[in-house]
Parts: C-alpha cells; sequence; structure tokens
C-alpha cells in the first residue's frame, strides 16, 4: 500500500545514487554511543544461528562478534565498503531507488537489518513488501536511525519532517506493508553538559516488527 505522493519521493539531487557513492566512505556516520547502543539492541533480538541480511549497509554492521550467526547478506552501493565488512558471507550492489526486487528466495532470512539508510528510500512501500517477502514466518524488521543524512539525497518526506514525524512514518509504512505493530525504542542524549552542542550525543530511534 503506496503511503507516499509524488512530492515526498522528490529528493534535492535526482541524480543516479550510484554516482554519488561511487567513492568509498570509511566514515562512521553515527557516533559511539549510538553504535554502542545499536549493538546491544541486536545482541538482545538476534538470536543464535540465525539468517541476517543488512541492506543499505557499507563496511560495519554494528553486529555482536560475540553472537554466531548461520549467514550474514550484504547490501549497499559500493563494493570497496562491503568488502571490508567482515560480518557478510557474501553480498550484492543494487539502487533501491531502481529496483525494489530483493534478489533472494522466499522466506530465507530471519531478521532484517536496515541503518541510517531508510532516509534515502523514494520508494519504501515497494521494499517492505520484498522484506515481508524474503523473510521467515517469525521474521523481524529493525530499523534503526538518527537525525544526521546527506540532506540532498533523502526525498522530501524525510527533510521536511521533524524526528517524531519520521518515526510515524516508518511505523506507517512498515503497517501498511505487511508488519505488526513495532515496538519503538528511543534514546536521547543524557549527557549532563547538553548545553554544550558538540557534547551531545546522537538520538537513537529503531522500530522493530514481526511480519504479519
Amino acid at each position: 500500500m503506496e503511503v507516499l505522493n509524488n512530492y515526498q519521493r522528490k529528493k534535492l539531487d535526482e541524480s543516479n545514487d550510484e554516482e554519488f557513492y561511487s567513492d568509498p566512505k570509511f566514515v562512521y556516520h553515527l557516533d559511539s554511543n549510538f553504535r554502542k547502543y545499536l549493538s546491544s539492541v541486536y545482541k538482545n533480538e538476534i538470536k543464535e544461528n540465525s539468517t541476517v541480511l543488512d541492506l543499505m549497509s557499507s563496511w560495519d554492521s554494528y553486529l555482536p562478534y560475540e553472537k554466531k550467526y548461520k549467514k550474514v547478506i550484504g547490501h549497499g552501493l559500493n563494493k570497496e565498503e562491503l568488502e571490508r565488512n567482515k560480518s557478510f558471507n557474501s553480498f550484492w550492489i543494487q539502487n533501491f531507488n531502481l529496483s525494489q526486487e530483493i534478489p533472494l528466495d522466499s522466506k530465507s532470512v530471519d531478521y532484517c537489518l536496515i541503518v541510517a539508510a531508510w532516509q534515502y528510500l523514494q520508494y519504501p512501500e515497494k521494499l517492505t513488501k520484498e522484506i515481508v517477502r524474503v523473510l521467515s514466518d517469525d521474521g523481524k524488521i529493525l530499523v534503526s536511525f538518527s537525525n544526521r543524512a546527506f540532506w540532498h539525497k533523502a526525498p522530501n518526506i524525510w527533510t521536511y519532517s521533524t524526528e517524531e514525524e519520521r518515526v510515524k512514518y516508518v511505523r506507517k509504512v512498515l503497517i501498511a506493508n505487511g508488519f505488526k505493530e513495532p515496538r519503538i525504542i528511543k534514546k536521547f542524549n543524557n549527557n549532563s553538559l547538553n548545553f554544550l552542542p558538540f557534547l551531545k550525543n546522537d538520538p537513537f530511534y529503531c522500530l522493530i516488527a514481526n511480519k504479519y
């Protein structure tokens, strides 16, 4: 079920995303507090010996190393970044803003992860339906993000929304396209010196949902 209109899908830079990501970016787009907390969420949510699909990923998946996985499949737009990711057993490259079909068998994945990437999707509804297809019957999606983005590559729905509106938007797409009501985790800066902008932690948002 479609949620966005044509205006909401538009972005400032409509050039092919593969051009923007042609050069590897071996940097962290999220601060250490966010990354550590995300790893702890994965540790609690992901069962041993599961098949994990990390969509729109790069050179680090933040998966806890102490946990054993049956298989970790990666996806992204830059080959060099994906090759450096030590978690992956395999990966492929695809621009989801051009094609949303996932080249995996139905019910072949236990968990789908999307980290700091939903904000670049122009057709999240179609991709969500594909994620539902590839997930096992008790499979879960975990969508996490903060307040950072390459704004010229983010569609209007993300750029012109508040942080709370973004959470509601992701929730709406998930529910409209095959997922149950998500559990929402929000974690904000708790630094006692939060009046100093450079000491603030990245806010943490995560939506966790099972398929119907």
